[in-house]
């Protein structure tokens, strides 16, 4: 009885909204700018509440008391410019949230305590500058996480720390200038990562690194500048593309290698990385891509976990080869044996009409001495 109460037994749907069993969809209702105006009027036994394009610009502490069975919360495109603490406390059975397309422009700490369940959480589309480092501390059940269109500058090295089980993250079209170094530490069941349409120039290889199980890789549309200190992430894609797939990470620096994939570049183009390939040339020659101090042993430290794209594709060249090589050779010797039959035939041919015509006159020489005989005979009987 208990529980009943607290979780509520309302039945009754609101004028506007849609009631459907376990589903409730009052979405569209733009007269609608609070939701204590509504709230008390939506069956509680509902497990999917559709709240979005309307017009409420706060989620009042405590809003959901009697939903104890909600999974599925969906507050997009509404008005809303932040998150009050306890908003949610009372969903702990919640599991996909969706705050897209508001005007959030912060978020408490603890904005999403007590979700422990939650298993998607959207809030794309807002205007977040930064993120509370302990924002997404309790979602530890976490599968994917959508923070694309926003206006994060920068993340915390702890910002998804205790997220493991996360496997799905979207920071594309953001501001974001440069990646912690630990951000993906613990991320161990990372997938899918998206960075597209940031301001990133540069990446360190150990910021993606402690994604083990990362299969695709989303880096289009950032300023890359395609220095010496790319070479780790060069050697990185090159790797990755054995366990899943990326797209192109073009270079927008320097001039020369404007609009190039950081994959596709020749090694031999930075052969002034390595002092053990410099000429006698000035290394100033080669300003605006040389190591930073301290940073050339990681340039010439090979970390390949498999062998490298470029030697595969050697292989696969030089194999071609042989194969075209070998198909020619087949080729020419079934053209060799056809021709060398011909003439076979040809020369067989020739050697029948030659052993004809020399039987020819031995035929023919044959009936002077048939005449001869007669006439021998036709003697002889005039003789007797």
């Amino acid at each position: 009885m208990t529980l009943l109460s607290s979780c509520g037994t309302s039945t009754s749907c609101p004028s506007g909204c849609s009631c459907n069993v376990n589903h409730t969809d009052c979405s569209d209702l733009n007269q609608l700018a609070s939701l204590d105006s509504i709230l008390d009027q939506l069956p509680f036994d509902t497990s999917y509440l559709n709240l979005s394009n309307n017009n409420f610009t706060t989620v009042e502490p405590g809003s959901f008391p009697h939903f104890c069975g909600l999974l599925h919360l969906d507050l997009s495109r509404n008005l809303l410019s932040s998150i009050n603490l306890g908003c949610f406390s009372n969903l702990s059975t919640l599991l996909h949230l969706n705050l897209s397309r508001n005007l959030l422009s912060s978020v408490f700490p603890s904005s999403f305590s007590h979700l422990n369940n939650l298993g998607v959480l959207d809030l794309s589309e807002n205007l977040l500058v930064r993120l509370p480092v302990n924002l997404f501390s309790d979602l530890g059940s976490l599968t994917e996480l959508v923070l694309r269109d926003n206006i994060l500058k920068e993340l915390n090295p702890d910002q998804f720390k205790g997220l493991t089980e996360l496997k799905r993250l979207d920071l594309s079209f953001n501001s974001l200038s440069s990646m912690p170094t630990h951000l993906m530490d613990g991320l161990q069941n990372l997938v899918w990562l998206s960075l597209m349409g940031n301001k990133l120039r540069t990446l360190q290889r150990n910021s993606l690194e402690p994604a083990t199980a990362l299969q695709q890789l989303l880096l289009d549309g950032n300023p890359w500048n395609c220095n010496c200190n790319l070479i780790p992430l060069k050697h990185w894609l090159e790797w990755i593309v054995y366990t899943g797939e990326r797209d192109s990470a073009n270079c927008s620096f320097p001039a020369n290698l404007h609009g190039k994939d950081l994959r596709s570049i020749p090694m031999e183009m930075f052969r002034h990385c390595y002092p053990l390939y410099l000429d006698t040339r000035d290394p100033s020659a080669a300003e605006g891509h040389q190591v930073p101090a301290g940073s050339a042993g990681d340039c010439m430290r090979q970390r390949y976990r498999l062998v490298s794209v470029r030697r595969a594709t050697a292989t696969v060249v030089v194999a071609g080869v042989v194969c075209g090589v070998v198909c020619v050779m087949m080729v020419v010797t079934a053209t060799y044996g056809c021709i060398y039959a011909m003439l076979m035939a040809h020369e067989q041919q020739q050697l029948t009409e030659r052993n004809s015509q020399q039987q020819q006159p031995l035929m023919v020489a044959k009936k002077p001495e048939q005449d001869e005989k007669v006439d021998l005979i036709q003697i002889y009987s005039t003789t007797l």
